[in-house]
């Protein structure tokens, strides 16, 4: 059991790091995940390029493990994102948590992948045929996010 997170520059199969995190969770009764990939946008994109703060994005995605932690009886964490340049169709994430229960499980790994959608800290740019452009979460990034808000 374990809480781990990775930033990786080269590419990694997501369920085979799956098969493996699932053997380590001990008892627990359920395992949740997601997958995100580079979107091809109808030929609009050529490939997504993403750079990190070295030692300030692994210590926020520790810190959003933490509070998952906090909010969740979780028995494991694991995150892998990529850097660098990733092709379309592409992994570039993967968040799977573990828990006795699977509320805790979905819950966590959603709360866990908007955390990394919205303050986690990537820069994102996608190149085109004619072009790239920079990218920003979106509006609904931001919605999404305000659920998980503690009043």
């Amino acid at each position: 059991m374990g809480f781990d997170a990775e930033i990786l520059n080269t590419g990694f199969n997501p369920g085979s790091r799956l098969n493996k995190f699932s053997k380590t969770c001990g008892d627990a009764g359920a395992i949740a995940s997601f997958i995100g990939r580079v979107r091809g946008q109808s030929g609009e994109v050529n490939q997504l390029r993403l750079e990190s703060y070295p030692g300030v994005t692994e210590q926020g995605i520790e810190q959003a493990i933490e509070q998952a932690q906090r909010r969740w009886p979780l028995a494991s964490v694991l995150i892998i994102h990529r850097i660098g340049i990733v092709a379309v169709g592409e992994p570039i994430v993967l968040v799977a948590t573990a828990a006795k229960h699977r509320r805790a499980a979905f819950q966590s790994c959603d709360y866990l992948m908007d955390y990394l959608k919205t303050d986690a800290v990537f820069w994102k740019h996608q190149s085109g045929p004619d072009d790239g452009e920079w990218i920003e979460p979106r509006q609904q990034d931001y919605a999404d996010k305000t659920r998980w808000s503690e009043t």
